[in-house]
């Protein structure tokens, strides 16, 4: 039997009103990628908040082991999941734009003696762990001129740096385009590869089924089951997720369009903390009675802030 890195037996976690989880296994083996899957609010992020330590010891029942530890984890905090070689990177980047990679990598793990920092420990180190990712840039640069792709991959060279064996990633590829996608998934398959076991979140059963080597579905805050990929299609996971067989996923309907009742004519929004950067650019949108208009685009595209702008806020 394939050595056991994780071992979560039993979880149950109550929030006011609600019961997110209820009873949750989730066993994952070394070396390995493994994807956790369900609908919205099956409890996927609630369990990785609980095996990070953002949901501390005391907070939930259940135990969490590590390798063969006669003894279960008490993570009072994500420092202590840490020191256990477990990173998290959230769907929401943790990152500050004004500050240079080489201090996001190691915001809160400074390189430091006597609590003085040593900035060429800290930009030697950062450029190690940059290689890792395969990102080539400088380790000056601010975050605030990277794209959402380098970030995510930024996200990932912040956790290695930090000496990780279990590495949780929350939908890493939402955001971004099929380019960026691709490269992440690879980069995970070279990790698992070097020894590093992946937890990976994603509602793109596609990439689900490219990359991992099992997978287990959550339904309503408790355990489906876990198959091997080996024995994973989509129609399987969809039915695992949902109860039942998916007869039509894209059911037809008829649509009742009438006049427009709501129109943007060369909509520009700038900046409110700078006046003289546009961030939109002279948009044109209708939309008509009875009609779902879908405002789509990549993180930072402007879809916020056009939503924001049409309800007077900027």
């Amino acid at each position: 039997m394939d050595k056991l890195i994780l071992q979560m037996k039993g979880i149950t976690k109550v929030f006011p009103g609600v019961k997110a989880l209820d009873n949750v296994s989730f066993l994952v083996k070394t070396g390995q990628i493994h994807a956790l899957v369900g609908e919205n609010g099956a409890g996927k992020s609630t369990l990785m908040n609980i095996l990070s330590g953002v949901y501390t010891y005391g907070e939930y029942e259940g135990d969490i082991i590590m390798d063969d530890s006669a003894t279960p984890c008490k993570f009072r905090n994500i420092k202590d999941s840490e020191k256990n070689g477990i990173a998290i990177i959230h769907q929401e980047l943790a990152l500050v734009p004004e500050l240079s990679v080489a201090e996001n990598i190691f915001l809160g793990n400074e390189r430091q003696k006597g609590g003085i920092l040593n900035w060429h420990e800290t930009r030697y180190k950062a450029a190690e762990a940059l290689k890792l990712v395969g990102l080539n840039i400088s380790v000056d640069t601010k975050v605030r001129h990277l794209g959402v792709g380098m970030q995510q991959l930024l996200e990932i060279a912040k956790a290695l740096s930090k000496d990780v064996r279990l590495l949780i990633l929350d939908e890493p590829t939402a955001a971004l385009n099929d380019e960026d996608s691709s490269y992440l998934l690879d980069l995970l398959v070279e990790l698992k590869n070097k020894g590093i076991t992946c937890i990976l979140i994603s509602h793109k059963l596609n990439e689900v089924v490219k990359v991992a080597q099992e997978i287990t579905v959550l339904r309503d805050g408790s355990t489906v089951g876990t198959i091997p990929i080996e024995e994973a299609t989509e129609d399987i996971i969809i039915k695992m997720m949902v109860g039942r067989d998916l007869v039509d996923r894209f059911p037809s309907r008829e649509s009742n369009i009438g006049d427009i009742c709501f129109e943007l004519s060369d909509w520009n929004v700038f900046d409110p903390t700078d006046q003289f950067r546009k961030v939109i650019s002279n948009v044109n949108i209708n939309t008509r009675n009875g009609e779902v208009v879908g405002l789509y685009g990549l993180m930072g595209a402007g879809r916020t802030e056009l939503a924001l702008s049409v309800f007077g806020r900027h």
